[in-house]
């Protein structure tokens, strides 16, 4: 029997044998003495599936979903939140201090919000098996490229969830059934939206069956025959996405295509949290960087502040500027490639918001100037990234780590999504 320590950033239990060796156990938890089937061996580790447990840690629960363990959306639906989001939390510290070598003043109260039918967007893979009596609809198995055999899923609405057996009979119904791989999801406050990317052209007949689902289950079904750029309105020929900021009084406009924040709930908490911390004042100056539909820019105008929102796509700055002209609000966005570019042509700045993608935004910090910004928020979802800028920032920069913490964004996942205040 192995005596767990923690978890790993996969949602692993983490051990060490007799030999000193680490072992990473699938399914185990902290404080758990378990037995284990060796899947991998190498030199400094090795990794383990969970057979047995000898002592059961008092956070383990029954998983909800009867797919858990087979489907690659969730990794921790066997343990409760607090254990999840300690994990996390004990993730980004580790990374802070080790890659970053930096320690936050605070540690921010961690953000949970609802545990279920939470993720208003995902990808759905589609295939059709005749082996398996037909079509599957549903995420990935655990490291295979095979589709789950959904029939439900706990974390996506309960709406949509009560349509994947429906979506898997209007898969099979369809002559190009062998050539759609994918339906894509987004829910928005007003309407949910069924992407179907389809590789063949559909018939008249497919039509009809697509135009009859989307009627019967109140759903707006979009078809994308080529890249995300193909996708269209099919049934309703109008379909328009938002959801709402209620505590700004922003009304956020976005196609099922584009990035949101897959947790509408806590992104809500998430951009109050931003903006208490960024502390906005009228006629500051404010860049949001990698801004988006102008998901935290909106809300700093609302503020007062004189915000310029810097975004790769222009796609989505073009609706960045109808979201601000829809809510009444004046904000400049920019087609900007923040990988390549200097904000110093912009500047300056007193105060700047990043929401980078994994990548993180290494190049933005280290070409700051000595003179601003005075402050910085950074939402960061990939914790390493965020401690290797968080490094650059107080190393190299001039600024200390005033307050770090982490925030619920995809319970049951690993996945760490985390907001830093950094101050000079």
């Amino acid at each position: 029997m192995l005596r767990i320590d923690s978890l790993d950033a996969e949602g692993r239990g983490v051990a060490r044998n007799a030999e000193g060796k680490v072992v990473f156990v699938e399914g185990a938890l902290p404080g758990e003495e378990v037995a284990f089937q060796l899947l991998k061996q190498k030199a400094s580790f090795e990794v383990g599936r969970l057979t047995a447990i000898g002592k059961s840690a008092s956070s383990r629960q029954a998983p909800r979903c009867p797919h858990f363990g087979v489907c690659g959306g969730c990794s921790l639906q066997h343990t409760d939140a607090r254990t999840q989001m300690a994990a996390k939390q004990r993730w980004l510290e580790e990374n802070l201090a080790r890659i970053g070598k930096v320690q936050a003043d605070t540690l921010l109260p961690i953000v949970y919000g609802e545990e279920w039918h939470y993720r208003r967007r995902a990808r759905l893979g589609a295939r059709f098996v005749d082996k398996k009596g037909g079509a599957l609809v549903g995420f990935r198995e655990k490291r295979s490229s095979y589709i789950t055999d959904m029939r439900e899923c706990p974390v996506l609405p309960e709406e949509i969830s009560r349509l994947i057996p429906k979506l898997r009979a209007l898969v099979e119904s369809l002559s190009v059934r062998a050539r759609l791989p994918q339906i894509e999801l987004a829910v928005g406050d007003n309407a949910s939206v069924l992407v179907i990317r389809h590789l063949d052209a559909l018939t008249g007949q497919d039509e009809a069956v697509v135009k009859q689902f989307a009627r019967q289950h109140r759903v707006h079904v979009w078809l994308q025959p080529g890249g995300p750029e193909t996708a269209r309105p099919f049934e309703p020929v109008k379909s328009e996405l938002y959801y709402d900021l209620p505590e700004f009084g922003v009304r956020i406009g976005f196609g099922p295509t584009d990035f949101t924040q897959v947790n509408h709930g806590v992104n809500r908490i998430l951009v109050v949290r931003a903006v208490r911390l960024l502390d906005p004042q009228p006629g500051e100056r404010i860049a949001d960087l990698f801004c988006g539909l102008g998901n935290f820019s909106l809300p700093l105008a609302r503020r007062g502040a004189q915000v310029i929102g810097f975004e790769g796509s222009a796609a989505l700055v073009e609706r960045a500027r109808r979201n601000a002209s829809l809510n009444g609000l004046v904000a400049q966005f920019e087609v900007f490639d923040l990988f390549k570019g200097d904000l110093k042509a912009f500047g300056p700045f007193d105060k700047l918001l990043i929401d980078p993608p994994r990548e993180g935004a290494v190049q933005i910090v280290r070409a700051l100037p000595s003179g601003w910004p005075r402050r910085i928020v950074y939402v960061s979802c990939d914790p390493a990234t965020l401690a290797r800028d968080a490094g650059v920032l107080v190393h190299a920069a001039g600024f200390r780590l005033s307050a770090a913490g982490v925030v619920n964004m995809f319970p049951h996942t690993a996945h760490v999504e985390s907001i830093a205040l950094f101050e000079r």
